[in-house]
């Protein structure tokens, strides 16, 4: 494997639908790449014991990473998506996607010697993102703000994905002014070596942002926490931070451990 990919295609097909044809790629988690389901911040958690994402869009796809201790990186990334141009695919096949994903990386795992602990998943979590109160949140931004924190900063809702072992999360905060919002977002294996290049390489991209890193155990690396304010500061001329540094680094320290509590990473 090295820092190689490689990839193989295969076909799902259902009881009343034509076969789609699904194309699975493995890299090892220092390849410094994330696709697909890894980086999507609208996919839900895979769920069955994996670090994991899944999204059941036109085209599903899903992605796992695996503990690998011998592969560049501890870890093994699994990535599956449909390829096929159609409309829809069946509920049926729609779990043939994140059960052939689940079960190339337990084949690859026993292949490479690595850690495969999940189970074989028996549903798929179709969830869209939800607007919600922020005070009564229940996935990616539950835990983020307090009903002082929400009084203070005059925050409206919250948009969020529900909670799990996604290897990329995201939670916004409407602020009051109209189009303007907070967004948080924690990265985890390639994802967050992806996210942390593309941050050190385009800096002024990132120019008023709030990041800060911690370890996790085995393939989850050393997960990436991000807080942006959009518009992003003096990324449009008048565009000031109405969000205090106290403020910000309150939300994203809250938003923080509710994540790495979630992938089971060391909690402060």
């Amino acid at each position: 494997m090295g820092r190689a990919t490689e990839f193989c295609s295969a076909w799902a097909r259902g009881e009343e639908s034509g076969g789609v044809q699904l194309e699975l790629t493995l890299r090892p988690a220092a390849a410094h790449r994330a696709s697909g389901a890894a980086e999507n911040t609208g996919a839900a958690p895979t769920g069955y014991g994996w670090n994991g994402s899944f999204h059941a869009g036109l085209q599903p796809e899903a992605a796992v990473l695996v503990d690998c201790a011998p592969l560049p990186g501890k870890g093994l990334l699994v990535l599956a998506s449909a390829r096929e141009d159609i409309r829809e695919l069946s509920a049926e096949q729609v779990l043939h996607v994140a059960r052939f994903t689940t079960e190339s990386a337990r084949r690859a795992a026993d292949r490479f010697g690595c850690e495969a602990t999940g189970q074989r998943p028996s549903t798929v979590d179709r969830t869209a993102w939800q607007t919600r109160p922020v005070t009564r949140t229940t996935g990616t931004c539950r835990g983020v703000a307090t009903p002082r924190d929400a009084a203070r900063l005059r925050l409206m809702t919250a948009s969020e994905m529900p909670a799990g072992r996604a290897l990329t999360e995201e939670c916004s905060l409407k602020l009051p002014a109209e189009g303007h919002r907070i967004r948080l977002t924690a990265y985890y294996g390639p994802s967050a070596l992806q996210e942390t290049y593309l941050d050190k390489r385009y800096p002024g991209s990132v120019k008023g942002a709030d990041m800060r890193s911690h370890p996790c155990e085995g393939a989850l690396g050393r997960a990436y926490f991000k807080l942006e304010q959009l518009p992003m500061p003096d990324s449009e001329k008048g565009a000031r931070s109405s969000v205090r540094l106290d403020d910000r680094q309150r939300l994203l320290t809250a938003f923080e451990a509710a994540s790495r509590t979630r992938h089971g990473c060391p909690v402060d």
